[in-house]
């Protein structure tokens, strides 16, 4: 299995659901800062142009939402992913959040060309982005955490795709100390081996 990833990303994600289930890898750095993700090399691998991928029996995948359940699906023992559908629509209904909002709005900072063509729609989306994204921490903090896990007590991998997402706030000026529940759930996932593990290989820095 091989993760091609780049630090302080989403691809951290998964990166993180691989050292709790325990499953080996091999770990490739796409750069960013040499474009290399949207090289002819990566474009063969993922055509998307983003991080990640997995690899998996010669075979790509993609879409941090569907790997974090595959990884979990390879690894039942470990408990990722709750076995009552209730709790699995509750799961997927904030890692869909996270995917489909919160991320969006983060990258309207730093990938602004993805929607606009000129600077000042860049500086716009750009000022934009402390209020959107304080909106869906407030949204998180209020309706995404029951306990200290998204699913109240139980440990699941949407609480990997919370987490990393929440590691972005500070980048986006928002104080994450305004958010009691989730500065407590990111201190909580900071104490996890799977997330010292990712700071101490440069995934997270």
């Amino acid at each position: 299995m091989q993760l091609f990833y780049t630090p302080n990303t989403i691809s951290m994600s998964v990166a993180i659901a691989l050292q709790e289930a325990g499953i080996a890898h091999d770990l490739t750095l796409v750069d960013f800062s040499k474009s290399q993700q949207t090289g002819a090399d990566y474009l063969a691998i993922n055509p998307k142009g983003r991080v990640p991928t997995l690899i998996i029996e010669g075979r790509a995948f993609t879409e941090t939402g569907a790997l974090l359940e595959l990884i979990a699906s390879l690894a039942r023992l470990k408990n990722l992913v709750p076995t009552d559908p209730l709790q699995v629509a509750q799961m997927r209904s904030v890692m869909f959040y996270l995917a489909s909002t919160m991320h969006i709005n983060h990258a309207h900072r730093i990938r602004g060309s993805r929607w606009a063509n000129s600077k000042s729609s860049f500086d716009d989306m750009t000022a934009k982005v402390p209020e959107t994204m304080a909106a869906s921490a407030q949204y998180v903090e209020d309706e995404c955490l029951t306990g200290p896990f998204v699913l109240g007590d139980m440990f699941s991998v949407a609480d990997i795709y919370l987490f990393n997402v929440c590691t972005w706030l500070e980048g986006d000026s928002v104080s994450v100390s305004n958010y009691p529940k989730i500065t407590g759930h990111m201190a909580m996932m900071e104490t996890r081996a799977s997330v010292r593990k990712i700071r101490e290989l440069g995934i997270l820095t």
